[in-house]
């Protein structure tokens, strides 16, 4: 009697993915995309170089890395805007924000001098110490400061995004894009942090409307600098 014929030896079925993986990288993607145009939406029209920018009570000067007490070259351009806008009078108050206990020093401390040693009477300076990113940083700002309209100043890649979360807490808000003269590696860096993941998180933030990381009674400093003749 014949052996019965061995079974045929299958080949390996490929691996397919779940399908709920595929729904969450389409859902992904999604969201990601909604959030790039809803910022771009809610900043459309209210963003300008300083020989451009509209007028307003306050400038916003977004805070970043220092380096032995000094700025570095970002915050050394967001700084030189606010310096432009002042003495052209299109803003007569400044309001620094960024983290004093940073891990590259104190930025508030750091942001003021630079201004006095540019000639911003440093009574027109207020120093909010808790602006820890830039959504704590509008948010803080009106309603800590009562900043309701402003002029913010950031780099370009970042003005949208900035005015959006300003413009989505009350703020009446135009950005002013600031030059860098930063090398171009660093450039691609900060963008790409910008693009993926900055910008899905502040549309996050615009949607849940948090409170800052750090909240502080109202005060009236940004009333008295702007009363100084």
């Amino acid at each position: 009697m014949d052996e019965a014929a061995a079974d045929p030896v299958k080949p390996p079925r490929k691996r397919r993915w779940p399908r709920w993986v595929a729904g969450v990288a389409v859902l992904g993607a999604v969201v990601y995309a909604g959030s790039i145009v809803w910022l771009s939406v809610a900043s459309a029209g209210h963003t300008s170089d300083a020989a451009d920018a509209p007028d307003a009570p306050v400038v916003i000067v977004l805070g970043a890395q220092i380096k032995d007490g000094k700025p570095m070259a970002f915050l050394k351009g967001r700084l030189d805007a606010a310096v432009e806008l002042v003495e052209a009078g299109k803003a007569k108050a400044v309001l620094v924000s960024g983290d004093a206990n940073g891990g590259s020093g104190d930025e508030i401390a750091a942001m003021t001098n630079y201004l006095v040693e540019q000639g911003i009477d440093e009574r027109r300076i207020v120093g909010d110490p808790y602006g820890l990113d830039t959504y704590d940083t509008c948010f803080r700002a009106i309603h800590t400061y009562g900043v309701t309209k402003a002029l913010i100043v950031t780099q370009g890649y970042h003005v949208p995004r900035a005015v959006a979360l300003c413009r989505d807490v009350g703020i009446d808000a135009d950005g002013v894009n600031s030059d860098c003269g930063c090398a171009t590696p660093t450039l691609i860096k900060n963008a790409a942090r910008e693009w993926v993941l900055a910008k899905p998180k502040a549309a996050l933030d615009m949607l849940w409307s948090r409170d800052a990381k750090v909240t502080s009674p109202s005060e009236d400093s940004v009333q008295v600098a702007l009363s100084i003749p």
